[in-house]
C-alpha cells in the first residue's frame, strides 16, 4: 500500500501508532514498526532518562522507522529534545502547544515532523511553522482533545480542504471500515491509540486493558474542559470531577482535585476508582487483548475487503 504517508516515513501500511501516556514505551513502538506500521514512544509519560532508555532499547528491537510523541507543554521538554537529537531520531509527532517554538529546530537537524491538530486555525500555524505533515485528531479520540469537540467525521475534510500537506486521520478509528471512511475523507493515513493501548505490548495495566475491553457506548466522557479537555471512562474519580464542575468548581480547585499522577495510577498502576482512565470512544468496540501485529494485519485485509465491497455497490 502506498500514500505519501508510507513514502514520508518509509514504511509498509499507513498506520500510526499513537504516543499515548503510560501505554507507549519500547515494546510497543518497535512492535507496530517491526509489523509495517510506524511506532510512537510516547515521551508525556516519561522523565528525560526514561526515555532515553525506551529508545535504546527501541533501537535493538527494531531495525526499522520508529518516532517519538512530544507534548510541547512537557516541563522537561528541553531535556527530551537533548535525547532526541543525541540519538539522532528521524521522526518526532509534536502535540499540546505551539509548534513554530521547536518545528525550525527539528527541520534544522533533519527530523521529519508531524504535529497534532484539532481545528483549522492550529492546521494553519503547523503548516506555517513547517511541519512534513499533520494528524487531525477528532473528538472522539481519547486522552488530552480539542475544546470544540468536532468529531474526526467533519474534522478531516475540513482540514483536507485548508492544507495541501499530508494528512493523518485520528479519533474513533480502530478498524480497516474506518480507516477506508478516512481515506474517502481525505486522509492519507491513519492514527490509532485505543485499540493498541490495550494491545499485548501496551505497557498499560492488566486491570486498565480488561476495563476497556468492558466499555460500552457512551462510558466515556470528555470533561476537565476548563484545564485541558480530556476524554475518561466514568469511574469514582470521573464522578468527583463531574460534581465539582456541576457546582462551578474554579480552575484552581479542578487541578487541586486531579492532583499529581492521576493518569499513571489508572493506566499504568491499574487503580480503577482513583485513576483517570483516558481511552476513545471507540473502546466500545474493542473486545480483545491481541498483538500489534495481528492488529494491523486484521485492519489491512478488512481495509481491502471493505473497499472491495464498495466497489461491487
Amino acid at each position: 500500500m502506498k500514500t505519501r504517508i508510507t513514502e514520508l516515513f518509509k514504511i509498509k501500511y499507513p498506520i500510526v501508532q499513537a504516543g499515548m501516556v503510560w501505554c507507549s514505551g519500547w515494546k510497543l513502538a518497535s512492535a507496530v514498526s517491526n509489523a509495517g506500521g510506524l511506532g510512537l514512544i510516547g515521551a508525556g509519560s516519561m522523565y528525560p532518562e526514561v526515555l532515553e532508555e525506551h529508545i535504546i532499547k527501541c533501537k535493538q528491537a527494531t531495525k526499522n522507522p520508529f518516532g517519538v510523541n512530544l507534548p510541547l507543554l512537557y516541563p522537561q521538554i528541553e531535556e527530551h529534545i537533548e535525547i532526541i537529537l543525541k540519538h539522532k531520531i528521524q521522526i518526532v509527532f509534536t502535540s499540546a502547544g505551539n509548534p513554530a517554538k521547536y518545528t525550525p529546530l527539528f527541520k534544522k537537524n533533519g527530523l521529519i515532523v508531524v504535529h497534532v491538530v484539532s481545528n483549522e486555525k492550529f492546521t494553519i500555524k503547523a503548516e506555517e511553522s513547517g511541519v512534513d505533515a499533520i494528524v487531525a485528531e477528532g473528538f472522539e479520540a481519547g486522552g488530552h482533545n480539542g475544546i470544540e469537540e468536532t468529531t474526526t467525521m467533519v474534522l478531516i475534510p475540513l482540514i483536507r480542504a485548508i492544507t495541501h500537506l499530508p494528512l493523518i486521520a485520528a479519533g474513533g478509528i480502530a478498524t480497516g471500515k474506518s480507516m477506508l471512511a478516512a481515506f474517502a475523507l481525505g486522509a492519507e493515513g491513519i492514527q490509532i491509540g485505543s485499540r493498541f493501548a490495550v494491545s499485548e505490548e501496551s505497557s498499560a495495566h492488566i486491570n486498565f486493558k480488561k476495563k476497556v475491553i468492558e466499555t460500552k457506548s457512551g462510558d466515556t466522557v470528555l470533561t476537565l474542559k476548563k484545564i485541558v479537555p480530556v476524554r475518561l471512562i466514568k469511574n469514582k474519580f470521573f464522578a468527583e470531577v463531574a460534581e465539582a464542575e456541576s457546582k462551578g468548581a474554579s480552575i484552581e480547585e479542578l487541578r487541586e482535585l486531579l492532583g499529581k499522577g492521576r493518569a499513571k495510577k489508572g493506566i499504568f498502576e491499574g487503580d480503577l476508582e482513583e485513576g483517570e482512565l483516558e481511552i476513545g470512544q471507540v473502546s466500545a468496540l474493542i473486545k480483545e487483548i491481541k498483538p500489534a501485529k495481528e492488529i494491523i494485519e486484521e485492519i489491512i485485509q478488512e481495509f481491502y475487503s471493505a473497499r472491495e465491497q464498495l466497489c461491487k455497490m
